[in-house]
C-alpha cells in the first residue's frame, strides 16, 4: 500500500498473462450484425476459438478460420488467390455488408501482407475488406478490439455541415445507428455532434443514451454500430468519448487521423463513475446536469447489502484486461482496500481522468492508495499476496486454481468482460460477481464444512 497523498507506479518485467487478442472476435462478430470475422492462422489459433468461444467453428458462426498451411508459409501459394477464394465463399454462403480480416502471430512473422492483398480483393468481390493485426504481441486480450475498431474508424463516412442560409437552420450530415436517434439528433441540435466508442450490448448502449437524454444530450451514433453499414459519421466537429479503458489505440486514430475531438472522462463502470462520465460530457457541452446527485444516491442505496459484505475486505488485481482501474476505483468506493493494482500496460494519456477519479476516491474514503503496477511479475505478486493475505483476488483464468488451493479467494477477471459492467443499472452485476467467492465461503462456513476453506502451504 502507499502512503502517500498521490498515486505510484511500478513497473516489472513479468511476462503477459493473457488470452489471445483474437478472442475480440468472441463478442464482435455478435456486435456488428452484418460482419464476417475471418482469422488468418494456424491450427493454434483454431482450437484457441473453438474452446474459447464455446461455439464449434463448422457449426458455422459469423466467423471462420483460414487456415495457414506448409504451402503458405513456404510461399508456394498465392496469398490473393487463397484469400480470395476463400471470400467469395464467404460472399455466396453469408452476403455479410463487411469481411474482417483478423492478422495473427503467424501472419506477422511471415510478413503477410494482408493490407496490400485486401484493396484488391475487395475491389474484386465488391464487399468492403478491414483488416485488423489482432496478434498475441499485444499486451491484453481486450486489446483486440481496440486494434479493429482502430481499423474501422478509417471507414467511417466524413461528417459534413453546412448551413440552409433560406431558413437559418443548420442542418447536419449524420449518419446514425436507428431511425428514432436520428429524428431526436435533428430535433435538437443543441451541442455538437457526440459518438461513443467500444463494444458494449444494446441493452447497455441505450441504458448509457438513455442516461445522456436525460442531460438533453443527443447521442449521434456508435462505433462500433450495430450495423457496418449504420457506422457514424466522423470529422472535425464531432466529439468522441471512451466506454472502456483499453480503446486508447482507437481515440488516437479518431484524434489523429479523423480530426475528432476526444472527451477525457472517467469510465461509465459503477455509479461514481458513471455520474463522472456524464458531469464531463455535460461540462464539455456547456450544460449543466440534472437528478445525477440523486440518481447515484438511489443505486448505492439498492447496492446496500452488497456494500455490508465487502466493507473492510482487501482485493488484489492481479492484471489481465486493463479494466483494472476502474474496477479498483468502483471497489474502493464500496469500501474495500485495494492492496495492488496490476495491469498489463497502462497509457496515462488516456486513463488520466480515470486516475484522478481514483486518487480522489481514495482521499473520499479515507484509505490508502493503492500501488499501480505494471507489466507485474507474477512470482513477485504471489510473494506480495502471501505477506498481505488478501480477502479476494481478481486474476486470470491460470492463476485461479493455485491461489485457491492455498486458501485465498479469486474471481475470474475476464468475467468483467463478458458481463454488463457499465451504467448505473449495472453495478449491481458487478457486485454480484465480486461477492460470489465470499458468499460462497460464508455459506460453507454456516454448513460447518470450515475444512474446505483451509489453506494449503505455498
Amino acid at each position: 500500500m502507499n502512503t502517500s497523498e498521490t498515486l505510484t507506479f511500478e513497473c516489472e518485467t513479468g511476462n503477459y498473462h493473457t488470452f489471445c487478442p483474437i478472442s475480440c472476435v468472441a463478442w464482435l462478430y455478435q456486435k456488428i450484425e452484418d460482419s464476417f470475422f475471418l482469422v488468418i492462422g494456424t491450427k493454434t489459433c483454431g482450437y484457441f476459438l473453438q474452446n474459447a468461444l464455446g461455439v464449434m467453428i463448422f457449426a458455422e458462426p459469423r466467423y471462420a478460420m483460414a487456415e495457414l498451411e506448409e504451402g503458405d508459409i513456404s510461399a508456394q501459394l498465392n496469398d490473393h488467390e487463397e484469400l480470395k477464394r476463400l471470400c467469395l465463399q464467404i460472399k455466396k454462403d453469408r452476403n455479410p455488408s463487411v469481411i474482417v480480416w483478423i492478422g495473427t502471430c503467424t501472419t506477422e512473422i511471415i510478413k503477410m501482407d494482408l493490407e496490400g492483398i485486401a484493396p484488391k480483393v475487395e475491389t474484386e468481390i465488391g464487399i468492403p475488406i478491414v483488416v485488423a493485426r489482432a496478434n498475441g504481441l499485444d499486451y491484453a486480450f481486450t486489446q483486440g478490439e481496440d486494434t479493429v475498431l482502430a481499423a474501422i474508424t478509417h471507414r467511417c463516412p466524413e461528417y459534413k455541415s453546412w448551413i440552409d442560409e433560406k431558413n437559418g437552420i443548420e442542418e447536419k450530415s449524420l449518419s446514425v445507428y436507428s431511425k428514432q436517434n436520428r429524428d431526436d439528433t435533428f430535433k435538437s441540435p443543441k451541442h455538437p455532434p457526440l459518438v461513443l466508442f467500444g463494444s458494449v450490448p444494446s441493452t447497455v448502449a441505450s441504458q448509457l443514451d438513455s442516461e445522456l437524454k436525460r442531460q438533453s444530450i443527443r447521442v449521434s451514433g456508435w462505433l462500433p454500430a450495430q450495423r457496418y453499414t449504420e457506422l457514424p459519421s466522423l470529422g472535425e466537429e464531432v466529439y468522441v468519448c471512451g466506454v472502456n479503458p483499453f480503446l486508447s489505440r482507437t481515440a488516437t486514430t479518431l484524434m489523429r487521423r479523423r480530426k475528432c475531438k476526444l472527451i477525457g472522462a472517467p469510465f461509465p463502470i459503477g455509479p461514481d463513475g458513471t455520474r463522472a462520465w456524464i458531469e464531463k460530457i455535460c461540462s464539455v457541452f456547456g450544460i449543466k446536469p440534472q437528478g445525477l446527485e440523486e440518481r447515484e444516491s438511489q443505486i448505492w442505496n439498492n447496492l446496500k447489502d452488497y456494500l455490508d459484505l465487502l466493507r473492510g475486505k482487501s482485493v488484489f488485481f492481479m492484471g489481465d484486461n486493463l479494466l483494472e482501474v476502474s474496477l479498483a476505483r468502483f471497489l474502493i468506493r464500496c469500501g474495500m482496500i485495494v492492496y495492488e493494482i496490476g495491469i498489463p500496460y497502462m497509457d496515462k494519456r488516456y486513463q488520466a481522468a480515470e486516475l484522478s477519479l481514483l486518487r480522489d476516491t481514495c482521499k473520499k474514503m479515507h484509505i490508502l492508495m493503492p500501488h499501480i503496477v505494471e507489466k507485474p511479475d507474477n512470482y513477485n505478486q504471489i510473494q506480495r499476496m502471501r505477506e498481505l493475505q488478501p480477502d479476494l483476488a481478481i486474476t486470470g483464468m491460470a492463476h485461479a486454481n493455485p491461489l485457491e488451493a492455498r486458501g485465498i479467494n479469486t474471481k475470474w477477471s475476464v468475467e468483467s468482460t463478458f458481463a454488463q459492467i457499465h451504467g448505473f443499472t449495472n453495478a449491481k452485476d458487478v457486485l454480484e460477481l465480486v461477492t460470489r467467492p465470499l458468499r460462497r465461503n460464508n455459506s460453507l462456513e454456516h454448513l460447518g464444512w470450515t475444512n474446505l476453506l483451509q489453506p494449503t502451504m505455498i
